[in-house]
């Protein structure tokens, strides 16, 4: 025998079994397996000559290369380590506490204030629906949506039915990027999205449903899609989809949060 094997061994190589698993799935979705692979093989390398045969000379100079592999690593995949520490910060929350458009606890003038903020949503969204009209409105929660609402225009409007149609409208320079709504308010129109890379996304799903995915894997934001070709709605939330759903779902997707 090598060495000794024990119950703190066995726990070691389970959480590292563990952690290699979440970063493999992290890389299947941003299609980056085969960077995943080359840093395995590159790993397992090290520890064999560096570890195992104690190959001074040659481990030293690994050493060195995953010192500096690991800065390198950290700047080409940034947004996949900003995504990566997102998930596991979401699993810490406690989803009571970030209710979509209320404090936790509301009252009949609270619930009130939400019917007057959902009601234009609903109603442009299910009269997008009708015309085959497509559309991509995001509703910020408790994540902030700064740099998003940065790639598009302003607005700052009240939450108004014939704007948001008026801003979808076929014609309209606005209608191709994705609203941002925040604090009962149309924040922003034309902002670009993420888009997801998920293989897990039914093929018949366009540009619109990927970016919206998008933002629900990377933030706790609700996005409404209208599809143009067959003028269905979906919801993505916390990276998963709500397809075709009915003005009253709708309405309880947004109320419930």
């Amino acid at each position: 025998m090598f060495f000794e094997f024990g119950i703190k061994d066995f726990i070691d190589i389970l959480l590292v079994a563990t952690m290699i698993f979440y970063i493999y799935r992290l890389m299947r979705e941003s299609r980056s397996l085969n960077v995943f692979g080359g840093i395995l093989v590159f790993l397992v390398i090290w520890v064999i000559v560096s570890q195992v045969l104690g190959m001074r000379l040659l481990g030293t100079i690994l050493d060195k290369l995953v010192s500096v592999g690991v800065i390198a690593l950290i700047v080409i995949f940034q947004d996949d380590i900003r995504k990566f520490l997102y998930n596991l910060g979401a699993h810490q929350r406690v989803k009571t506490l970030t209710r979509l458009f209320m404090p936790k606890h509301s009252t009949d003038k609270d619930m009130a204030e939400l019917k007057k903020s959902i009601m234009p949503i609903v109603m442009a969204t299910m009269s997008m629906a009708k015309g085959k009209v497509g559309a991509l409105i995001v509703i910020e929660r408790a994540t902030p949506l700064d740099d998003i609402v940065a790639t598009g225009d302003v607005i700052d409007a009240n939450i108004n039915q014939r704007l948001i149609e008026n801003i979808f409208f076929k014609n309209s320079p606005l209608h191709d990027g994705a609203m941002i709504i925040s604090r009962r308010r149309i924040r922003a129109a034309g902002c670009i999205l993420p888009v997801s890379h998920s293989l897990d996304i039914p093929k018949e799903l366009g540009l619109r449903h990927r970016a919206a995915m998008g933002i629900s894997q990377e933030s706790d934001a609700i996005a409404i899609v209208v599809s143009e070709e067959t003028g269905s709605i979906s919801v993505a939330r916390n990276g998963q989809f709500r397809l075709r759903l009915s003005g009253e779902e709708l309405e309880g997707v947004l109320t419930t949060g």
